[in-house]
């Protein structure tokens, strides 16, 4: 009597349910930097190193990923970003 191997299904990105988003901030011609730099220590509680380095991403290379998470809480940070006046957007990781 033999066993077969299970075959493992193979989910793309689409169908699997703890695929990680990223929440993406752009750069603006609105904010100055330490407005930004505010807004990430404001909301997301980061360090004034660490917020300062997001905020030089923005700056220097037109993006940065500020957060991670399910797609719900994505949402809550771009809603969050908007309401402060950041342009933001969220995609998956």
């Amino acid at each position: 009597m033999s066993i077969a191997p299970l075959e493992k299904e193979q989910l793309d990105s689409e169908t699997l349910p703890n695929t990680p988003w990223v929440c993406i901030v752009w750069n603006d011609p609105v904010n100055l930097m330490n407005y930004v730099t505010y807004v990430f220590m404001t909301y997301f509680k980061y360090s004034k190193e660490k917020a300062e380095k997001l905020m030089l991403q923005v700056h220097n290379e037109g993006k940065s990923v500020v957060s991670s998470g399910s797609r719900e809480e994505m949402e809550r940070d771009v809603n969050a970003m908007h309401s402060y006046g950041l342009w933001a957007t969220l995609q998956k990781a």
